[in-house]
């Protein structure tokens, strides 16, 4: 099995560029079928990987380089199941993008589907190579795979502008990582990751460590859109096209989060483990900004897909705070929830796709009592609302139980659960509102005023499929309805959760990862106490799925208390409003401004606290 390591990335590198050579002069059938098939070919490669790993994880090392007394020159590919469990997940999501692809374009040629080949060779690649460099090699070939999909309706203006706010972004956080990686090098001379975290155990932190982290995690958490480093990621999926947006929030996103949990246990829980309080406290702090800031912009927003992107954020906040919590358990529960969240979210794009492939419109208010016609679609996004709001007892809510299990267990940081049941409860709710509107008919079909602006950049944007259409492809159904089903059923697999939790324990294990990497240890799986769902879980989901009706209820009817919004309160909270709308510009020189303060801000703390 070993032999076969490479082959999830050699597959798609070798179909996606043979697709954008040829696939301008060959049959869309063929594309579909080629681009389908490796995709698939991937997944099921990605699958046996992780179950080769699940008793042993392994390293393979290309040309047989393999290490010599603890010491490399080689490239590994480390294949651990959380790893390479990710990886086939992208490959799925990819799959499932294509299929929906099918019926969604009337008229797409071979770059696009080489481009999704190759984009998910770049994530595949990030999830299983145990090389620094390489790692950064593939997160670039994944950004420029994702540009060119932003901006695959290249003949128009909105789709342009938002690749390039994305280009120029992650551009500038993918040199500050290359600089990181030169100054580990000169440190301890490895761009193994597991040598690279031998060498720095036992050393106290200095400034060249810290700097070199801050760029890692910065570059990485860019990616995953963390504020003061997200501006780009609601303006790409704006235009991008709904299948591409499936890849951006259902699992790009989350590997910028897997990368930094990966980077902090392999590489610097050894000189940081003095510091863990000051890592958990700088990082938590920077999660809840970014959860509520995502909260609070899905909540404003009327343009379907920005809104569904701005949640995106706020769960990535979510995330990035649990793995702040430095446990193998609160990881558990990260890994558990991304794959509901990213399944949920991927269909929640599709159901927003399918308004836009039928009315060619994706504002919430003019789409108002327009979804009748697609009931279906509402049912979806319906359901895929309440799995946002964490509602028992399917795999969102296993995952945010294992996350408030392992809140209430780090000191001081029982509170986490309250921001936790008010993410879930605005995001879900602010879906829950939006199927309301557009499939039922509910609440005003005005906007407020403040979102004029927002409602007339919208109007830019228009239809990525060429029009409106009388009918719905049953494809298109189809493809986000197995998502969710997937969503309900995953979670109450006997067995799932708690395999996850004891090989989340093998992940956050510093010594272990060098033990199997450099010297081809046999590692066994830690024995750990499988958790169990309390009432008070199922209190707080049912608390999240209650608050998320009455967010939907106010952003449906709240147009009706009028007399409150002449208060004190009401005016400095729509003052607040209005910055952070303002804030969100669309210029990227206003975004890079933001992201170097955010950068000098998270550096400069961690330079102070962590020495």
């Amino acid at each position: 099995m070993t032999a076969l390591t490479a082959l999830p990335v050699l597959v798609p590198f070798i179909a996606g560029p043979l697709l954008v050579a040829g696939g301008y002069f060959a049959p869309r059938w063929f594309n579909d079928s080629i681009g389908a098939l490796a995709a698939i070919a991937v997944a099921a490669l990605c699958a046996l990987l992780a179950a080769h790993a699940a008793p042993h994880p392994f390293a393979y090392w290309m040309g047989g380089w393999t290490p010599q007394h603890g010491f490399s020159i080689g490239i590994s590919l480390s294949i651990d199941v959380l790893g390479a469990g990710l990886a086939a997940f992208c490959a799925v999501l990819v799959t499932a993008a294509l299929v929906y692809s099918l019926r969604y374009f009337e008229a797409i040629e071979g770059l696009y589907h080489g481009l999704m080949l190759l984009f998910m060779a770049g994530m595949v690649g990030f999830c299983l190579s145990g090389d620094l460099f390489n790692i950064i090699v593939f997160f670039e070939v994944m950004s420029a795979a994702a540009f060119a999909l932003t901006a695959y309706r290249v003949e128009e203006r909105a789709p342009i502008q938002g690749a390039i706010n994305f280009a120029i972004t992650n551009s500038i956080a993918g040199y500050g990582m290359f600089i990181a990686v030169a100054l580990l090098y000169a440190r301890t001379g490895a761009l193994n990751m597991a040598q690279i975290g031998v060498a720095l155990s036992g050393h106290h932190t200095d400034p060249l460590v810290i700097v070199a982290m801050t760029l890692l995690f910065a570059g990485f958490l860019t990616k995953a859109a963390v504020v003061p480093l997200h501006f780009w990621l609601a303006d790409a999926h704006a235009v991008a096209p709904v299948p591409v947006c499936v890849l951006f929030s259902g699992v790009m996103v989350d590997l910028g989060v897997y990368a930094v949990a990966r980077l902090y246990w392999v590489v610097f829980a050894g000189p940081l483990g003095p510091h863990a309080s000051a890592v958990r406290a700088i990082f938590v702090a920077v999660g809840v900004v970014t959860a509520l800031t995502g909260a609070t912009m899905c909540f404003l927003q009327r343009h379907i897909k920005r809104l569904l992107a701005f949640s995106t954020i706020s769960h990535i906040g979510m995330f990035v705070c649990a793995v702040a919590l430095l446990s193998g358990k609160a990881l558990a529960g990260v890994a558990v929830y991304m794959v509901g969240h990213g399944l949920t979210k991927g269909a929640l794009f599709m159901c927003a796709g399918i308004l836009l492939h039928r009315f060619a419109n994706i504002d919430e208010y003019d789409l108002h009592g327009r979804g009748r016609v697609v009931p279906v679609a509402g049912v979806i996004m319906a359901v895929g609302a309440l799995l946002l709001a964490a509602c028992p007892p399917f795999t969102t809510f296993m995952g945010k139980s294992l996350l408030d299990e392992a809140s209430s267990a780090a000191p001081h940081y029982a509170w986490l659960i309250a921001v936790f049941i008010v993410i879930s409860a605005v995001t879900g709710g602010s879906v829950l509102r939006v199927t309301c509107r557009v499939f039922l008919g509910w609440g005003s079909k005005e906007g407020p005023a403040r979102a004029i602006q927002q409602a007339r950049a919208a109007e830019e944007e228009t239809s990525e499929t060429g029009g409106g259409r009388d009918h719905t492809p049953l494809v298109m159904v189809i493809v986000p309805a197995v998502m969710l089903l997937a969503v309900l059923v995953l979670g109450l697999v006997p067995g799932a959760v708690p395999g996850v939790e004891r090989y989340a324990a093998q992940f956050v294990d510093h010594g272990l990862y060098s033990a199997w990497v450099l010297h081809g240890a046999r590692v066994a799986l830690p024995v750990v106490a499988p958790s169990h769902i309390s009432l008070s879980d199922y209190a707080y989901g049912a608390l999240s799925t209650v608050g998320a009706l009455g967010v939907a209820a106010a952003g449906l009817f709240g147009y009706r208390l009028r007399g409150l919004r002449r208060s004190w309160p009401a005016q400095r909270l729509q003052a607040a409003v209005w910055v952070l709308r303002e804030l969100h510009s669309g210029h990227i020189g206003d975004y890079i401004a933001w992201w170097s303060a955010g950068v000098s801000l998270i550096g400069g703390i961690c330079l102070i606290a962590l020495r």
